[in-house]
């Protein structure tokens, strides 16, 4: 477990932290944050962690953007057409983009990061499934032309997690996407000020002069990014303690996700304010490559091992914040939510699971599961493996922080080797309300997601929900691959509650109820 230290004793030694060495910023709005992980990958097209997705948001723009309703809106777009078949559009960049390195945004600079996103993304690639061609048809515009109709084009432009489209310069997208990129150089509200990173401990932004955002009011995620501070900086408090203490004494405005456990104490104070997200799924992820989890019957023992109650109930969120049985893999209220296949799974059956375990031909292999000391999940990672244990499971528990585990998790060594068998994540409502934005429910044979999920099934029922025009129909097809999903289990779906941010003297937050902190159009005295 993390060590907590006394309210008081936390206080006085993150004050002495903030300002040692610290250059005074008279006449600087700083506004500081505690994000709920640490940053150690800066490419938001590398990975999915929310982290890197988070960072992505400060630094870089889209073309399309969801507004809160999420309908996509124009965002570095100005204009475009789409042919009556869907199969022909085109797009005009607003007048006067530009990155921060002063070059402009051209049409080239959207193609080759929209290829390289679609050589990464689920719906970028279901895009280019549809035989999606692009080309320059000026300095500012561009063609897409698809050999089949794919009614999710402009979905697919605005999707706003997992990986998000960002426009990056072309010199920058053209990296091999296997390969992180490591200039910051985007069009977006903020810079990214490499000189003053310190991972592990900070991360700095300063308001990008030259952005200009657009003449909407903000919604969502669309809109006008209006930057209406000059510095913002991301402080990383691991310990929940000592984050709160920040916060209390005015040493830090916000905490992205707080700590369960210290709700109630933020609750009591005036002056601060909780601010609940979109609803989010706890995630357990399998790694399918090795035994035992190469099989699904071994997958399917783990939805037997706990009740979702219990998960939810170890984080510690109280009953308001949280789904006691959730059915469904595409959140509880969402347009597809179905119980198809849930079942099964519905009470815990220890005889059951061990039966499963049996027929895997599990031998005793040992179950390396990756425990991040600094996430929320982590209480729920002691109570899986208690039951695993309890199961006949030889459980190896590796501690580390969530920045280490994001590394980690791209290894397909053995677990004996280095590799891993699973661990404990979460998606939030956009990434987990479709079979097309669950990255682990979308994720087709031969992807390179951690856990690498494969069911020709799926594939076959996702191509069918992605090709469907009529929404009666596609919501059939989603709960049929609900259905074979619950028997495939790509990965195991542990719970659905809402993540808490606590914020001091901010005003104009309401956007990061999205579950992402965006920083436009938040104001601090």
């Amino acid at each position: 477990m993390m060590k907590r230290f006394s309210l008081l004793g936390a206080a006085a030694l993150l004050a002495c932290g903030l300002a040692a060495g610290q250059p005074a910023q008279a006449q600087t709005k700083t506004l500081r944050m505690v994000p709920h992980a640490d940053l150690k990958t800066l490419d938001p097209l590398f990975n999915t962690a929310y982290i890197t997705r988070n960072h992505g948001y400060m630094v870089f723009d889209t073309l399309f953007a969801q507004d809160s309703q999420g309908q996509p809106k124009p965002q570095m777009v100005e204009s475009w057409t789409a042919s009556p078949d869907g199969k022909a559009w085109t797009f005009k960049l607003r007048p006067g983009l530009k990155f921060n390195d002063g070059t402009p945004v051209t049409a080239e600079d959207c193609i080759a990061s929209l290829q390289r996103w679609a050589k990464k993304d689920t719906m970028g690639q279901a895009l280019m499934a549809a035989g999606a061609e692009m080309a320059a048809t000026g300095p500012d515009s561009f063609s897409l032309t698809l050999k089949q109709p794919f009614g999710l084009v402009l979905d697919a432009l605005a999707k706003p997690s997992g990986m998000p489209p960002f426009i990056m310069p072309k010199r920058l997208a053209q990296t091999d996407p296997n390969t992180p990129v490591t200039e910051m150089v985007g069009s977006g509200p903020f810079l990214f000020k490499r000189d003053e990173w310190v991972p592990g401990n900070k991360v700095v932004y300063v308001k990008n002069p030259a952005y200009v955002p657009r003449n909407e009011p903000a919604d969502g995620l669309a809109g006008g990014k209006v930057a209406k501070v000059d510095r913002i900086e991301w402080i990383y408090i691991p310990d929940g303690n000592t984050a709160t203490a920040a916060l209390m004494n005015g040493e830090v405005d916000m905490i992205e996700q707080t700590t369960p456990d210290f709700l109630p104490v933020l609750e009591t104070n005036p002056a601060i304010t909780l601010n609940t997200s979109v609803a989010t799924q706890g995630m357990a992820i399998v790694n399918a490559l090795h035994p035992p989890f190469d099989k699904p019957q071994a997958r399917q023992a783990l939805y037997y091992l706990f009740s979702q109650k219990e998960m939810l109930a170890a984080i510690g969120y109280p009953e308001k914040y949280r789904v006691d049985y959730c059915a469904t893999l595409y959140i509880c209220g969402s347009p597809l939510a179905t119980d198809a296949g849930a079942a099964p799974y519905a009470k815990p059956d220890l005889a059951r699971a061990k039966q499963l375990l049996q027929e895997a031909g599990y031998k005793g292999e040992k179950i390396v599961v990756l425990y991040p000391t600094d996430h929320i999940s982590a209480p729920a990672v002691m109570v899986l493996t208690q039951n695993m244990k309890k199961a006949g499971l030889k459980v190896d528990l590796q501690s580390m922080d969530w920045a280490s585990l994001a590394a980690r998790r791209l290894k397909k060594d053995p677990p004996e080797q280095g590799g891993w068998s699973l661990f404990l994540t979460w998606g939030g409502y956009y990434d987990a309300s479709t079979p097309l934005t669950n990255p682990w429910l979308s994720a087709a044979c031969g992807n390179s997601l951690p856990g690498w999920p494969c069911d020709k099934e799926l594939d076959a029922l996702r191509t069918q929900w992605i090709q469907e025009p009529d929404a009666a129909k596609r919501k059939d097809i989603a709960a049929r691959l609900q259905a074979r999903a619950y028997e495939s289990v790509p990965y195991v779906m542990w719970g659905e509650f809402k993540p808490v941010s606590a914020i001091r003297g901010l005003s104009h937050t309401e956007l990061m109820k999205t579950g992402i902190p965006v920083m436009w159009n938040v104001e601090k005295p």
